[in-house]
C-alpha cells in the first residue's frame, strides 16, 4: 500500500483530513480514529500540526498518514513507557512509525492513548 500525501491541502477537521486519502487509508484512519476516542472519550478532537489531534488538557497523541506508514505520535513518554512493545516498529523521540505492510496494533494504540490520558489527568492535578 502506498499513500499519495496531499501537501497544501486545507482542512479544518478531522472528517476532512480522512477524506482525502484512498479508501484503503481511510479506513485504517476511520478505525484508529474509533480507537483513539474509545480510549479517550473525554479528549476533543482537532486538527493541530496539520494532524488529527486529541486534546485532554494537553496533546495526547496525534496521528498521520504518510507514504508507507501511519505516524502515531502520542509524545516522549508515551514512546519510552512502550518501548518493549514497540521493538518491531521504527520509533523516534515521541513518534511510532507503523508501516501498512503490518498489521496496525489498534489494542496497542488504545493502550498507549490511556496512558497518555492518565498522564495528562495526574499533571492536572
Amino acid at each position: 500500500m502506498s499513500v499519495n500525501v496531499f501537501s497544501g491541502v486545507r482542512y479544518s477537521t478531522v472528517d476532512e483530513y480522512i477524506a482525502q486519502f484512498p479508501d484503503d487509508v481511510r479506513i485504517i484512519l476511520e478505525k484508529l480514529r474509533r480507537t483513539i476516542r474509545e480510549a479517550a472519550p473525554d479528549a476533543s478532537e482537532k486538527i493541530s500540526w496539520k494532524m488529527p489531534t486529541y486534546w485532554q488538557g494537553e496533546n495526547l497523541i496525534h496521528f498521520a498518514a504518510a507514504k508507507s506508514h501511519i505516524g502515531i505520535y502520542p509524545g516522549e513518554n508515551g514512546v519510552a513507557a512502550f518501548a518493549d512493545r514497540l521493538s518491531d516498529y521504527k520509533t523516534a523521540k515521541g513518534t511510532i512509525q507503523l508501516p501498512f505492510s503490518k498489521p496496525i496494533p489498534y489494542d496497542l494504540v488504545a493502550e498507549i492513548t490511556r496512558f497518555r490520558v492518565k498522564e495528562a489527568l495526574s499533571r492536572a492535578r
